[in-house]
């Protein structure tokens, strides 16, 4: 396993790290949760993502069972919250989402109960608030870290402009800024990593923990066909997705990277992880996984890794790009 910094930061994440998002109490119970995650551990993994709005909260109680009953150094694992969209479905009442100092207070308490832990190592404010001041989400932040509730607090889905004036805010009041920012990037969903956020990386540093490596099983190329039974796609409440990815343009696309991969000798899978983490502003890839033949499968990006040459890399942004590729054989 590879570990990189996060950001500027002292703290090292393994570059392929575990998420709950979808699969948690929705695909997968205790038992499996526990198989996927003891594998990740084994494997070097150090990092296990969650958030308040996964499951309704559920998410959060099934990996705190798992982590109790591991019983791991807890100074060997790092573990995420989000808050935004609260943990109560479409029951939330007023203060229990958004970036109030009220919400994020008490979801991180909410957290860290569900979760049966004392701290959090990393707390993200799940999406931008524009009806909450930045100065108010800022000073919160800081707050929970000076309690030592929090070691590190980041954004999800922000923008550029967004961070940077959080860390305006943070370096006017002399304050603890965001470290990191989980965005989703995939090939097909690049703007914010190898754009918006250069100024970012420049200027004042960002970790980031990227999410959806394979845009939701896409690149996967198990929904060339089709849409399989029980597969993410297949869950009622996320016909967005289908929308998303399922697209004449992006399956062909799909289709000729599977070829691509195939002349490598590799999985379609873990060539677009492994195309991830090449960036070198990727501090990690979040994987999810409900079988273990398929965790064992995205582990192996970090084999295809060195595959990744320059006339690799070439190709594949030839396909992504709709341009003539070229017989690697």
């Amino acid at each position: 396993m590879e570990y990189r910094r996060l950001g500027r930061t002292g703290l090292q994440l393994s570059v392929l790290s575990f998420g709950s998002w979808v699969t948690f109490h929705k695909q997968i119970d205790d038992s499996i949760a526990g198989d996927l995650m003891s594998l990740a551990y084994d494997n070097g993994i150090n990092f296990f993502d969650n958030a308040e709005a996964y499951a309704a909260g559920e998410s959060e109680k099934m990996m705190g069972r798992v982590l109790k009953q591991k019983n791991w150094d807890r100074t060997s694992i790092v573990v995420s919250s989000k808050a935004f969209f609260g943990s109560r479905g479409k029951y939330h009442k007023p203060n229990q989402t958004g970036l109030s100092r009220k919400h994020l207070v008490e979801a991180c308490h909410e957290a860290l109960q569900r979760l049966q832990l004392d701290y959090l190592d990393l707390y993200f404010c799940h999406r931008p608030d524009p009806t909450v001041p930045i100065e108010e989400v800022v000073w919160t932040m800081h707050n929970l870290v000076q309690q030592g509730k929090i070691l590190y607090w980041g954004t999800s889905q922000w923008s550029g402009a967004e961070i940077m004036e959080a860390h305006r805010v943070a370096q006017q009041y002399c304050l603890i800024g965001p470290a990191m920012e989980q965005p989703q990037y995939n090939m097909f969903e690049r703007y914010k990593m190898e754009m918006d956020y250069l100024p970012v990386f420049q200027h004042v540093g960002l970790g980031t923990t990227i999410w959806s490596p394979l845009a939701a099983g896409f690149l996967t190329g198990k929904y060339n066909e089709g849409i399989p039974e029980g597969s993410r796609l297949a869950i009622k409440g996320f016909e967005w997705l289908k929308e998303r990815w399922l697209q004449d343009e992006k399956l062909q696309k799909v289709k000729k990277l599977g070829e691509l991969a195939a002349k490598l000798n590799v999985s379609l899978a873990s060539l677009a992880i492994a195309w991830t983490i090449k960036n070198p502003h990727v501090t990690t890839a979040i994987l999810g996984a409900t079988k273990k033949e398929q965790l064992r499968e995205n582990l192996k990006a970090l084999e295809v890794l060195p595959l990744l040459t320059t006339e690799v890399m070439d190709e594949i942004e030839k396909i992504l790009q709709n341009k003539p590729v070229l017989d690697l054989r």
